[in-house]
């Protein structure tokens, strides 16, 4: 099991908090497999941190598949917990 720490752009992040949007479409760089832990951090469009955070957990990947672009894969995940990562940093 890794740990993988992504951006992930506004218009994505809160339907993954919500359980609306269960998978990740990503470049398969860091070789991503199932019970793999996502720390999705959000962005805005200037491309800067908001503070939101997401875990999620990878529970399948498809890869090498017809039609899904070489060196990417679509993983399907359940989002654990969500949050401002002030909030956390106020509680310690």
């Amino acid at each position: 099991m890794a740990i993988h720490d992504l951006k992930c752009i506004q218009p994505y992040f809160q339907p993954i908090c919500d359980s609306d949007k269960t998978f990740e479409l990503r470049k398969n760089d860091r070789d991503f497999k199932v019970g793999d832990e996502l720390i999705l951090r959000e962005i805005d469009h200037d491309l800067k941190y908001t503070g939101m955070y997401a875990l999620c957990d990878v529970t399948s990947i498809l890869k090498d598949y017809i039609g899904l672009m070489p060196g990417y894969c679509i993983m399907s995940i359940i989002c654990n917990e969500y949050g401002d990562e002030a909030d956390n940093q106020a509680d310690s």
